[in-house]
């Protein structure tokens, strides 16, 4: 019997392993936004709301494709279909090579739906499996984990691609705004190429990696299964939106994603537009945005379930992304855009806290509940447009007055929304 234990808990181990690998590969691809929204609205020459079509274009995958996601999932099991999204991604990242020898545009945005479309179905199985491998209490702190992983390759990502894309930015700026129009294609062309050879070497490491996952001891684990209680209490269910916790908690990722994305992904831009912070400067503070979680996420696997329960992190969660946006929208200079990094922190503990708090007693109705959380994943693609068009219209620091509602909301669901069943 205690082999038996010791051989369940390596399996586990050795599952929970592997989905942080994945959990990194969607941080590393996700947050290299950051560095792409300000690379493209320079090489394309972009205003802001044309700039954040680069989030657009790569939310609103999960919004199109969770549901089809579930379905190759039934299909071909969790393990095939992680394998299957890694192809997706790698496809989506060659997308870049045409898009940037011709410098098109709507070509950029194809190869990031594209991508999106793996990260979907990656995340459909990798989120859901990670919940349910193990008790539900500590389900956060499970998430937690895969969040440092996660946020760890999003830290690293702006570094390594602001390093190659955003390289003296300010001084070719500088050189564009004195050119003539053949002068001036022939040097946004030699910038759009710089994405080449990173993007075929991540196409390499997507396909490395699919084999690896392919011919891995992962499990397939149970998602749909429910004990006698559970079974009981949902005789009388015949659909997921008979479910109010998870109605309500898939509008709470809906604005969770939205304002993570706006934290990260805004960052950059804010600090050179709003602030004239240099761009060797500003390239960093995405970094600190996946630092400020990462440090979040660690008091999350120590504090998670023993001293605070998932509910009370997810309220004090919203209670400080209304404080530090506030202070970004009413502070000035490096205080104000530190304030927007350090939303990291206030969101760290969101998106553990609400997946098993959304999905706590579905049961059977597990896999389509989760898709409906894939799909809420879509905020990060309507709100950062919303930003960069009040961006637009008022300027980048009174765009973020769109936070505090959403931080609002999230601590509503975490005091009250979630328990009503």
């Amino acid at each position: 019997m205690a082999a038996k234990t010791a051989t369940n808990q390596n399996n586990t181990s050795r599952s929970i392993v592997i989905i942080g690998v994945l959990f990194f590969i969607f941080g590393f691809v996700t947050w290299l936004n950051s560095v792409l929204i300000p690379f493209l609205k320079t090489a394309s020459q972009l205003n802001n709301f044309e700039s954040y079509l680069v989030a657009f274009a790569s939310y609103i995958s999960y919004f199109v494709m969770a549901i089809p996601s579930a379905w190759v999932l039934k299909k071909i099991g969790f393990k095939n279909g992680m394998s299957l999204g890694l192809i997706v991604m790698a496809i989506g990242a060659l997308i870049f090579i045409p898009a940037a020898m011709s410098r098109t545009y709507a070509m950029f945005l194809f190869g990031l739906f594209v991508q999106g479309t793996g990260l979907a179905l990656l995340q459909s199985a990798a989120n859901p499996y990670i919940t349910i491998l193990g008790p539900i209490e500590s389900a956060a702190k499970r998430i937690s984990i895969m969040g440092i992983c996660n946020k760890v390759a999003g830290a690293l990502a702006p570094i390594i691609f602001g390093a190659i894309l955003l390289k003296n930015m300010d001084a070719v700026e500088a050189r564009l705004e004195g050119m003539g129009a053949a002068a001036k294609a022939a040097e946004l062309d030699e910038l759009a190429s710089l994405v080449i050879t990173p993007y075929i070497i991540m196409a390499v490491i997507l396909v490395g990696l699919s084999v690896l996952i392919y011919y891995s001891a992962l499990p397939e684990i149970e998602t749909d299964g429910e004990d006698d209680t559970l079974a009981a209490a949902n005789k009388s269910k015949t659909s997921v939106l008979q479910f109010p916790n998870l109605l309500l908690g898939t509008l709470a990722m809906f604005l969770y994603v939205g304002v993570e994305v706006i934290a990260g992904d805004t960052v950059i831009s804010y600090a050179r537009d709003g602030h004239d912070i240099a761009t060797d400067v500003a390239k960093y503070f995405t970094t600190y945005t996946l630092i400020a979680m990462i440090v979040g996420y660690l008091i999350g696997t120590v504090t998670i379930p023993k001293y605070i329960s998932q509910q009370k992190a997810l309220q004090i969660s919203g209670i400080l992304g209304i404080i530090l946006g506030l202070a970004a929208i009413f502070t000035d200079g490096y205080i104000s855009v530190l304030c927007i990094s350090l939303l990291g922190l206030a969101n760290a503990l969101v998106f553990p806290a609400i997946w098993p708090l959304a999905l706590h007693g579905l049961g059977r109705f597990t896999k389509m509940g989760s898709s409906f959380l894939i799909m809420a994943l879509a905020g990060g693609a309507i709100l950062p447009l919303i930003y960069g068009y009040l961006a637009d219209t008022f300027d980048p620091q009174s765009a973020y007055w769109i936070v505090i509602p959403s931080y609002l909301y999230i601590w509503f669901f975490a005091a009250k929304g979630h328990k009503i069943k």
